[in-house]
């Protein structure tokens, strides 16, 4: 994807990262090739995001880069249509791998650890107390279990560096080398208190292998919003090509196809209906429940569903230009993209495992040096437990797996989150800014009122008015043949029409002189307006626009038209109010409009009559109050207010310039999303810091633990098999934790209930 005519981005995956470390060594190695602007690396994703100069840097020459940091990037590059399949085929690969270890591990473990304990396991066969019989036991579980971990160290040792690899494969070694030295020389380390510790070794690395499994498996639903919506793209479409119907590939699909679609098909494409009419259901795009009405001209989307009749569609938007591509894209970078809040974890994993390796011989050192008899040994067992328990895997986790379930759950309720950087910002929005057209109303006038007077009925008036507005292309007049045309009127025969410029117009509507327009254009005919006035005076402090109507020299009555607001504003509102947020409406209109607009909603604040061009600069004011600042708009003179606020939401509505502008699009254009992204944010930074306090809570408290700190005072030492049971359960607890995001659904209220509980200062009873 291009970010501009100079840069280039680049996703690729990446094999053999396991820890926060691994993330670290990638990114600077990456970092560090000329022409790379930026690397991103997302442990939970296996991806590295690159933003590189166009041309001066070839994919092989970051492979080079990976490759010498001890890592693969994989010669053969699945494209966007191909990655969630092979994603899935080399997950599904590596569980089966671990599952194989496991029960290999398990199966030649328990023998050892049975005979290692002849008091608590009196009944275990005298075979499984021998030496040897364990030595040949623990071996494969060593050397084949545990492979991949020895095979990282090794690469870590050429690359001068240190991960979780480094920790476990030298405490497993150090326990196991040890044992054969018993094994072989008995004579010279018992006196001295030797014993072995194959049991330490072998069920060890299987329970790593344990943990190595279980994560796999949990990390792997992390990326179930991706797949979901692959899957919603069909393989085939029923393409019309030389008079015939033909079933296609939806990759050999081009623009101006025509394209027929049966009830319960999914749409393949993108396009315009141009011949029947159906109900589409949306629900899995943009989170809408009630099917769509589909006809002639109308913009279908591909991926969804038509659940009744049938239509012919001609396609617009192929290939990787779809909306449903464009969605599995932005969901894919945001879920590679970087929170800020990850980046204590990144310069904490920097220096970790060196200072974790260090700590460890430290303890070995002190132990060997002031311990109890056997001291080695004690030094031995205090210096593998730290280095096992201090695995940094969890806070190499903790971020990136909440993120990509947090930015996927977004998509399903049809929130796109652009980035990390927007999920974490919102949390911590205390202003949301709504432009007042299109945003927080319907954006185009409609007839609220119809007055008559002088005996004349509601629908007479309408159909006069809408009668002598046939063909109009303003917006007064469009709203009045929009409405009378919703009540099915019939409209009476006009001629005489005339345009009075700035004040109606004027015409013969069955037959009588209809005079359509401001209280200036009947006055000037010597219409009173009489009583009405009063009530014109009322519509317009509302913020309508008001036309009065006159029939052959007499007041016939009023109309008024005005932009209303959104179906879902008030309760919006509402609920951003209950969430401790303050709401300020930005708009071009004049004041009294403006905050008639704010008094329906129950809007806190009114900017009113700010031009286009001051948006920005609004924007900029409200944020130098000291607060975050979130803008929602929907027009293309609001993608500079987008830009310049903290986090910018586009309605999905509006157009594609405020959309790329934005770091969040609602793809339903209903306002009620805000609250389910600021909602989402709050819930997904509070999965993360949790996962955090997890991550350094559990390593500043236990690896102190394992270096025996407790033993002076109570006598407590801790296992290595315990300190590496320990460890496999801080990663399972973070992506297990991260996966509770999966069960987010927003908290809505009813009208009533969000207005009694917070109605804003403007709104009135």
């Amino acid at each position: 994807m291009t970010a501009d005519s100079q840069e280039q981005r680049l996703t690729l995956p990446v094999k053999g990262m396991h820890c926060a470390s691994c993330v670290s060594k990638v990114e600077a190695a990456l970092a560090g090739i000329p022409g790379v602007v930026e690397a991103s690396v997302n442990l939970a994703a296996e991806k590295a995001t690159v933003r590189l100069q166009a041309g001066n840097v070839t994919v092989d020459d970051l492979r080079r880069a990976v490759r010498a940091a001890g890592y693969e990037i994989p010669q053969e590059i699945p494209t966007e249509v191909e990655a969630p399949d092979r994603e899935r085929e080399e997950r599904e690969r590596e569980n089966r791998l671990l599952r194989a270890k496991f029960l290999v591990g398990a199966a030649l473990s328990l023998p050892v650890l049975l005979g290692s304990f002849p008091q608590i396991f009196p009944w275990a066969p005298e075979a499984f107390r021998n030496p040897w019989v364990q030595l040949v036991l623990a071996a494969p579980v060593q050397f084949w279990v545990g492979w991949q971990f020895h095979r990282g160290f090794w690469n870590d040792t050429i690359h001068r560096s240190a991960s979780m690899n480094s920790l476990v494969s030298i405490g497993t070694n150090a326990a196991y080398i040890f044992s054969v030295a018993v094994t072989l020389r008995p004579h010279t380390f018992m006196p001295l208190g030797g014993m072995t510790y194959y049991d330490t070794a072998a069920v060890l690395m299987t329970l790593i292998v344990l943990g190595r499994w279980l994560e796999a498996r949990a990390r792997g639903h992390t990326s179930d919003a991706i797949r979901r919506l692959v899957a919603l793209a069909p393989k085939t479409a029923r393409v019309l090509r030389d008079g015939r119907e033909t079933d296609i590939p939806v990759a050999l699909i081009v623009a101006g196809d025509l394209l027929r679609v049966r009830p319960g098909e999914r749409i393949a494409v993108d396009g315009e209906v141009v011949e029947g009419a159906s109900a589409v259901d949306e629900s899995m795009l943009t989170g809408e429940s009630l099917p769509v009405e589909k006809r002639p001209d109308s913009r279908v989307i591909g991926g969804t569903v038509n659940r009744m009749g049938s239509f012919t569609f001609r396609a617009t938007r192929v290939g990787k230009d779809t909306v449903l591509a464009q969605i599995i894209r932005l969901v894919e970078e945001a879920q590679g993209s970087k929170a800020p809040i990850q980046r204590l974890a990144d310069r904490v994993s920097a220096v970790f495992v060196p200072i974790v390796i260090a700590v460890a011989a430290l303890t070995f050192a002190v132990w060997w040096l002031w311990g109890p008899q056997p001291a080695f040994l004690f030094g031995l067992t205090n210096f593998v437990a730290v280095l096992v328990i201090a695995c940094p895997c969890a806070m190499g986790l903790a971020t990136p797996t909440a993120i990509m379930v947090g930015t996927g759950k977004g998509a399903e309720h049809g929130v796109l989150i652009k980035s990390a950087v927007a999920l974490e910002l919102l949390h911590k929005a205390r202003m949301v800014v709504l432009d007042k057209t299109g945003t927080l109303t319907v954006g185009r006038p409609v007839v609220t009122d119809i007055i008559p007077s002088g005996g004349m009925s509601a629908d007479d008036l309408l159909a006069l008015a809408a009668a002598a507005e046939q063909g109009s292309e303003h917006p007064l007049g469009e709203a009045t043949v929009a409405r009378a045309k919703e009540r099915g009127l019939g409209l009476p025969p006009v001629t005489d029409f005339r345009a009075v410029p700035g004040h109606g117009i004027e015409a013969r509507a069955g037959g009588q002189r209809l005079l359509l327009g401001n209280a200036r254009l009947l006055s000037g005919q010597g219409v009173s307006v009489g009583e009405l006035e009063a009530t014109a005076r009322r519509l317009e402090e509302e913020g309508k626009t008001v036309m009065y109507a006159g029939l052959d020299g007499r007041v016939a009555g009023l109309i008024a038209v005005a932009d209303v607001l959104k179906p879902e504003a008030r309760q919006t509102v509402s609920l951003l109010h209950a969430m401790g947020i303050e709401v300020v409406v930005l708009t071009g209109d004049n004041r009294r409009t403006g905050e008639a607009i704010a008094r329906q909603a129950g809007v806190d604040r009114v900017l009113a009559e700010v031009l286009p061009e001051d948006k920005a600069r609004e924007i900029k004011r409200l944020q130098e109050e000291g607060r975050l600042v979130a803008m929602v708009g929907d027009g293309i003179n609001d993608a500079p207010a987008l830009a310049q606020a903290d986090v910018g939401i586009a309605m999905g509505s509006g157009t594609d310039v405020a959309i790329e502008a934005a770091d969040v699009t609602l793809m339903r254009g209903d306002l009620r999303g805000i609250v389910t992204a600021i909602q989402l944010s709050r819930r997904t930074i509070r999965i993360i810091r949790e996962n955090l306090v997890w991550a350094f809570g559990y390593n500043v408290i236990l690896i102190p633990v394992a270096a025996g700190v407790l033993y002076p005072v109570w006598g407590i030492l801790l296992s290595p098999i315990l300190a590496g049971a320990a460890m496999a359960l801080s990663s399972v607890s973070v992506v297990t934790n991260s996966l509770r995001l999966k069960r987010f659904r927003p908290r809505a209220l009813s009208d009533k209930e969000a207005f009694d509980r917070n109605p804003g200062p403007y709104a009135t009873r």
